[in-house]
């Protein structure tokens, strides 16, 4: 029996990249890409009415921001909103919060109950209320294409993301003279803190400033 070798074996090394000194681009703050992070109430009608001109999921799209919109919801709780959630006899929606928020139950409107029970139409027997084309709930990536295509085709001066919906819902209900706490528990933060930023920035604290 031949001896053993100490020897350690020595493999050829192929052709790694050498990353040691390559700098990584980083990701700039949001404020370098647009002036401020939400929309106004009327660029969401812009946004939902090119969403609902654009590709063969216009309604899906277009109901998509407006549900958004309207509920404050995150992307991943967009993705993950089933039928079961929705009670469309009563006009009532359960919104399941995530990052530990507090969930909550919405009224659904008018203009909600009418492009839900259509969707529900053209998208029968699936589970999800935002489906893929395969039948399986739609991805977060998926959904920041649409709103963020929407946004283009809207004509919109800056680049549009889905939280940007979130945020326009918390300051179209603080310039509406709504109660902070309320806000809080409608958008489910767990710290009230979250939810003054919204009424800090609200005009209508100063429209008495000035009489012209």
């Amino acid at each position: 029996m031949a001896p053993r070798s100490n020897a350690v074996l020595q493999f050829p090394i192929r052709n790694v990249p050498n990353t040691l000194n390559r700098k990584v681009p980083q990701r700039l703050k949001n404020a370098d890409y647009r002036s401020r992070e939400y929309l106004t109430e009327d660029e969401v009608k812009q946004l939902m009415e090119a969403a609902g001109r654009v590709g063969r999921h216009c309604h899906r799209d277009e109901t998509l921001i407006l549900l958004a919109y309207r509920h404050g919801l995150r992307v991943t709780e967009l993705v993950s909103l089933r039928w079961e959630q929705v009670d469309l006899k009563q006009g009532l929606i359960h919104v399941n919060r995530l990052k530990q928020g507090n969930p909550s139950v919405h009224p659904v409107r008018g203009p909600e109950l009418r492009a839900l029970r259509r969707l529900q139409r053209d998208y029968p027997t699936l589970p999800y209320v935002f489906s893929s084309e395969r039948k399986a709930p739609l991805t977060d990536d998926a959904i920041r294409k649409i709103v963020s295509r929407a946004g283009k085709e809207a004509r919109l001066p800056f680049t549009v993301h889905p939280h940007m919906l979130r945020h326009a819902c918390g300051y179209k209900l603080a310039k509406a003279g709504q109660d902070t706490r309320a806000i809080q528990h409608y958008l489910g933060h767990k710290n009230i803190q979250h939810t003054v930023r919204y009424t800090q920035l609200s005009s209508d604290r100063f429209k008495d400033f000035w009489k012209d």
